[in-house]
């Protein structure tokens, strides 16, 4: 994400609910979509949403996931699940972006979606499923004692 902004990367961040139109297109949500103007690709993420990866950011992911043996069977699983489910996409016009049928049975989308910025990505979830996984993950979020990740304190 080559935007700046006041010496801090561009991320993709908040949560927007809009719907599914009849079609299977989705409206992104206005914060996200000079980053993703260029084009991004779309792809299954964990907990059964969809990744918006922008193209650096993909880019930057499967130079990483390619580096891993052909041996291991968890990284040749990992790279068959994502990959095969890919998508590159560019929205239209107006922000509109169709979602490949695939990838709505995958993330369990009918109307109601949560779109929310996870920094170097936008992840799509079913409105419910995203309710759900909030309510489950917001107390341990809130009673965390220790790290999480190596060297990030507040």
């Amino acid at each position: 994400m080559s935007e700046e902004l006041g010496g801090l990367p561009n991320l993709l961040l908040g949560t927007y609910t809009p719907l599914l139109d009849d079609k299977g297109r989705l409206i992104l949500p206005a914060k996200f979509r000079n980053q993703l103007a260029t084009g991004f690709v779309m792809t299954r993420g964990q907990e059964h949403c969809l990744y918006l990866l922008p193209l650096d950011e993909f880019k930057r992911m499967y130079a990483k996931i390619s580096q891993a043996s052909v041996n291991s069977k968890g990284a040749r699983d990992y790279m068959r699940v994502l990959m095969s489910g890919a998508s590159q996409e560019l929205p239209d016009k107006q922000g509109r972006v169709s979602i490949p049928p695939l990838l709505r049975k995958y993330a369990g989308l009918e109307r109601e979606l949560a779109v929310i910025g996870a920094g170097s990505r936008v992840e799509i979830w079913d409105l419910a499923a995203w309710e759900q996984y909030l309510a489950r993950t917001e107390g341990s979020y809130a009673d965390t004692e220790e790290e999480v990740l190596p060297d990030l304190r507040f």
